[in-house]
């Protein structure tokens, strides 16, 4: 009885001290990295918090410091942290990065010499036998060999084995600090080993110099995406699935399956860097604090980070800092809300404890899939309109379409497609995050569709498009319109600034400042677009009212404090008119 009470208290207190630990790696986690590397040295037990890092987290954690810095914290990593960092940093792609791989072994080596070769000779022989192969030299002396016939670029520490070191690169431009840095890691790499054990240094040599490097590489990658598989990273072939749109009826029959944990020393420490970059905001947010108390947390969290690294396995671009993370997170919580948008059926109805009893019920993977399926659909339209668009027809550059169209459908037409966000946050293009993007992205399209088919319905020669001028689709109409009014010839030819001027007097009321445009203008325009296309004039209001309103607002906003006596042709862009000076 006394030895079950105490056996009782003694779980308790670990388990006190991992709910410790636990919120000190969460607090420690959003410090900067120096403050972090503070926080460590000053904890009652650094090794033991250093060690209960999800492997995800610590690799962070050590950029944010700084490999160079944090030498002392590697030190007290495990050695799965170690393996770690290594699947993450070596590989460009399918192939070992030689470069990479010497400057970790420098600051594993630095960090903790003895523990390192240790682990390096009982876990990783063959890593780095292949390192050794592809850079040294091992030759065998005979008896009556004298050393001095390998030349000065060779070592030995046994009078047997002679090593020969790569040799200075020739080349003026190359990085001779790389160069001096490899042969250091490598002349300390093989003084450490045969210091260490004299007879598994030569056999080491020996397995080295008969490495076979194709087969090597490709055992290498395999074990590791199977050890990174388990975080989210899959193969690329694999990972890419994450952008495959899934229909909205075969989502709502997905179920999550969570695994039932019997014993809390069973779980494996969820990364924290992922949820802790969340938007406090943002409806996942708001649905991860609803369920912070119930079992299932831990590994929704798991499942977050792993919906991340398959996002970043996907888009094959490596993230080594929180800043980059941001941007997956971000992007991941972007497309999950919109998948839970049409989910529940509208923003409206997208009250939090729904939005948490979604998250519990549906995998993440497919509500971002679901989401994702948005973008995916406004592509392919893109794409199909383009490749019968009367525009690409007629071998007009995408730039007919104007600044603001050109930024939304080249968003569309890349790889994987981008918002156009045209500053309003600091950027150029951005992810897309709501379904007001959406909407707002679909609304820009079909204006330039419903333009295109306007403009197919006119009887226009391309070919006789003016040279040296920038032609969109605003200014071609304004300008056809403008020739028309004027009784000049039809076409697109340039207006001369003189009979122009008239025309640009009359657009305008009388009174006031900035100028306003003569609502009977607006109607004659769309009535001359009725005449020229054949489309009733409903039918173009319906299509492109909001688009024409906008078009006039330009005109109000670029000239409507210009006088018709100060208008220089060079700085008119929504009509083409004939420069003087030409």
């Amino acid at each position: 009885m006394v030895k079950e009470e105490n056996n009782l208290i003694a779980l308790q207190d670990h388990r006190k001290q991992a709910a410790k630990l636990a919120e000190d790696r969460k607090r420690i986690l959003a410090l900067p990295g120096q403050d972090a590397l503070h926080a460590i040295f000053e904890h009652p037990q650094p090794e033991a918090l250093v060690r209960s890092f999800a492997e995800e987290d610590f690799f962070f954690l050590v950029h944010d410091i700084g490999p160079e810095d944090a030498l002392e914290v590697l030190s007290m990593a495990s050695a799965s942290q170690w393996e770690y960092i290594l699947d993450m940093e070596l590989w460009e792609k399918d192939r070992i990065d030689i470069n990479a791989m010497t400057r970790w072994m420098g600051f594993l080596m630095e960090a903790d010499p003895n523990r390192f070769m240790d682990w390096a000779m009982t876990e990783k022989p063959e890593m780095f036998e292949y390192y050794l192969f592809k850079n040294i030299d091992v030759r065998l002396r005979e008896h009556d060999q004298d050393p001095s016939d390998f030349g000065d670029n060779y070592l030995t520490f046994d009078d047997v084995f002679y090593i020969g070191l790569p040799n200075p690169p020739e080349d003026a431009t190359a990085d001779l600090a790389e160069f001096e840095k490899k042969h250091a890691v490598l002349l300390q790499f093989l003084r450490r080993l045969a210091d260490m054990d004299h007879l598994l240094y030569q056999q080491t040599l020996l397995r080295a110099a008969a490495v076979i490097p194709a087969e090597s590489e490709e055992e290498f990658f395999r074990l590791r995406n199977v050890r990174l598989a388990e975080k989210g990273f899959l193969p690329f072939d694999e990972a890419v699935g994450v952008y495959q749109p899934i229909r909205l009826e075969h989502l709502k029959k997905q179920k999550k399956i969570i695994p039932e944990i019997r014993d809390e020393d069973d779980r494996i420490p969820a990364p924290l860097n992922h949820a802790a970059l969340l938007e406090k905001d943002h409806i996942f947010s708001r649905a991860l604090s609803l369920i912070s108390l119930e079992e299932s947390f831990n590994q929704i969290q798991a499942e977050f980070a792993g919906l991340c690294n398959r996002i970043v396995s996907a888009d094959q671009t490596p993230v080594r800092d929180r800043e980059g993370l941001r941007k997956v997170v971000k992007k991941a919580c972007g497309y999950i809300e919109i998948g839970m948008e049409r989910l529940c059926g509208g923003k409206d109805k997208m009250d939090d404890s729904r939005i948490a009893a979604a998250v519990k019920a549906y995998p993440l993977t497919d509500l971002f899939r679901a989401g994702y399926a948005m973008t995916a659909e406004l592509k392919q339209q893109a794409l199909h309109w383009k490749k019968k668009s009367w525009f690409a027809a007629n071998r007009l550059a995408l730039s007919f379409w104007g600044e603001r169209l050109v930024g939304v459908i080249g968003g569309l037409l890349v790889k994987r497609p981008l918002f156009f966000d045209n500053y309003r946050t600091g950027v150029l293009y951005r992810e897309f995050e709501t379904m007001a993007d959406i909407r707002q992205t679909q609304a820009d399209l079909t204006e330039a569709m419903a333009f295109d088919d306007l403009l197919s319905c006119f009887s226009l020669d391309t070919g006789a498009f003016p040279k040296g001028y920038f032609i969109t689709h605003e200014n071609l109409l304004l300008t056809l319109w403008a020739r028309h009014r004027l009784g000049l010839k039809a076409g697109p030819a340039p207006i001369p600034l003189g009979r122009f001027k008239p025309f640009f007097e009359d657009l305008w009321e009388t009174k006031g400042m900035p100028g306003r445009i003569k609502p009977s203008k607006k109607t004659d325009f769309l009535i001359w677009l009725s005449d020229q296309s054949g489309f009733s004039v409903e039918e173009i209001s319906k299509t492109l009212g909001n688009a024409l309103e906008r078009l006039f607002g330009e005109i109000e906003a670029e000239y409507g404090n210009v006088f018709a006596s100060n208008l220089d042709p060079r700085y008119v862009h929504l009509f083409l008119l004939k420069n003087p000076h030409q």
